[in-house]
């Protein structure tokens, strides 16, 4: 049963993976990650902690120099120096050891990873998809039965989104006209319109940019959307361009960790983050409903990144870049499947959802933030995780996990906007309150599903909404086909303002929505 008490059961997906139940039975619910906490999780979490201990043990040492040092007179300091004299040798060997660690430290410890500034695309008027207008198409077109349409009605009406969302050109067309030219100008037209945007805004020229990394699950063209890219702005020949293809709504982090290690290899280096999903040809046009629900969700949609590692980049920079944890459930065959895309018995091409949809998206969750967890909760937390969980492995295995409060360790959260019943599932899970969903919730309205770019414009809300305060936490998490959940964590480096042009920039003001559809 979904939300609103409906008893017909169905599951929705953003981006190829980005999977979301819209109506869904109480079975198919993410699962109460107060039952069951994997312990092997909790050790790879602490995995990053001990690669780390180097440093960890530094500072203590530091620590007692520091207060010798300042325990020293005058008199001390020439004993110390007159010793120091008649020891040459311990003198040289001291150094050596002393260069030597420092200069281990300076070139093992990961580079800063800065985030300049970011745009998300925002189509024009012409494309918006009003309820009506979209079924009165769906109508018209052909190609649905009349059941297939209430179902799609049905779905519209407890998706989440608003009257405002986009839908490409060619689906404005009866009948409609997919095909490649056209599915290239849709791809074009919303990487362009992102990169020139981020363009003015970072007075970068595209000449500087090192590293390029595209992500569209669907849409997978020869020359490919990078080289696309590279074409239209004349990039220099050496640029190491990625395009990622089928990695579904989490593949936005991924191309964010992907340009974090090529950026801790190539210094003084900028490198660009285009992600978005093509829906000109990945239209379903059957009568199959698990593979009609991507129809209903899925809106335009582009976000391009700009990351740097450039020192002098920090004082301008929005965010550092601190952690990103990745998750991958692709080894279990009903995770591999429950995201599929193929052809129903018509010959007719489109994504199915599994029913056991939820379950996997909330296993894979709880493995995420059981990693994530060690790496930014308050040591208080972690005692309280660590003695119920001693306590039920050892005694009494009836005894709950104690869940850790993650309001402790982020400031926001930009949950993926896939559909309703995930933001709302994740809600009451991580024990959030109305604020921290209200980014998720106001973007799904406004935009509908952008599959691996929703995180970019949650992130954009809160920043028109002037929420963004210097050493505020944010965490992003997606989830996308494979089965994959994948978090990123940043820091912002200063009290962050809109960008100019922003996808908010002359609605912000009509948000929060008081009452969804």
């Amino acid at each position: 049963m979904d939300p609103s008490g409906a008893t017909h059961s169905a599951t929705a997906s953003g981006g190829a993976g980005g999977a979301v139940g819209v109506r869904i039975q109480q079975s198919r619910r993410l699962p109460d990650f107060l039952q069951s906490v994997n312990l092997k999780y909790v050790k790879l979490g602490y995995h990053y902690l001990i690669s780390n201990l180097l440093t960890l043990c530094f500072i203590p040492l530091i620590i007692v120099t520091l207060i010798e040092a300042s325990q020293m007179n005058l008199n001390d300091i020439r004993q110390l120096w007159l010793h120091l004299q008649y020891n040459l040798l311990s003198v040289v060997i001291c150094s050596a050891f002393l260069v030597f660690g420092l200069t281990v430290y300076i070139m093992t410890r990961p580079r800063p990873i800065y985030l300049v500034d970011y745009s998300c695309y925002r189509p024009p008027d012409r494309l918006k998809a009003p309820f009506d207008s979209f079924m009165e198409h769906s109508r018209l077109n052909g190609n649905f039965d009349d059941s297939s349409l209430e179902f799609q009605r049905k779905i519209l009406e407890r998706s989440g989104l608003g009257e405002e969302t986009y839908v490409p050109e060619a689906m404005h067309h009866i009948p409609p006209t997919p095909s490649m030219a056209v599915a290239r100008e849709e791809a074009e037209q919303v990487m362009f319109g992102a990169l020139d945007n981020l363009f003015t805004n970072t007075n970068v020229k595209p000449k500087d940019i090192g590293v390029l990394v595209v992500n569209c699950s669907l849409f997978n063209p020869t020359p490919s959307l990078s080289s696309m890219i590279v074409n239209k702005y004349k990039l220099r020949g050496n640029i190491r361009s990625f395009n990622l293809g089928g990695m579904g709504c989490s593949a936005g982090v991924i191309a964010i960790d992907l340009a974090r290690e090529l950026l801790q290899v190539h210094r003084n280096t900028y490198a660009v983050v285009v992600s978005t999903e093509n829906i000109t040809q990945n239209w379903y046009f059957g009568n199959k409903k698990s593979m009609l629900i991507p129809n209903c969700l899925f809106r335009v949609g582009c976000s391009a990144v700009l990351l740097s590692n450039k020192a002098m980049d920090r004082r301008r920079a929005k965010y550092k870049l601190v952690h990103v944890v990745r998750t991958h459930r692709g080894a279990d065959d009903k995770a591999f499947r429950c995201v599929y895309q193929e052809q129903d018995d018509k010959g007719k091409t489109g994504v199915s959802l599994s029913k056991d949809l939820m379950a996997i998206a909330g296993g894979a969750l709880k493995t995420n933030i059981t990693t994530l967890g060690p790496l930014v909760l308050p040591i208080s937390e972690q005692l309280l995780f660590f003695s119920t969980l001693l306590v039920k492995k050892l005694f009494n295995e009836n005894v709950k996990p104690y869940i850790p409060d993650f309001k402790l360790a982020f400031d926001h959260f930009c949950i993926h906007a896939g559909g309703r019943a995930v933001i709302d599932e994740l809600e009451k899970n991580l024990q959030l309150l109305p604020i921290h969903v209200e980014a998720s919730r106001m973007t799904l309205h406004r935009f509908g599903n952008t599959s691996s770019s929703s995180i970019w414009y949650e992130l954009a809300y809160m920043e028109a909404k002037g929420r963004m305060r210097k050493g505020n936490r944010v965490w992003q998490i997606a989830f996308g086909s494979g089965f994959k959940c994948n978090s990123a964590v940043w820091k912002a480096l200063r009290n962050v303002k809109p960008s100019q042009n922003g996808p908010w920039e002359d609605c912000v003001h009509k948000y929060p929505v008081k009452k969804l559809s």
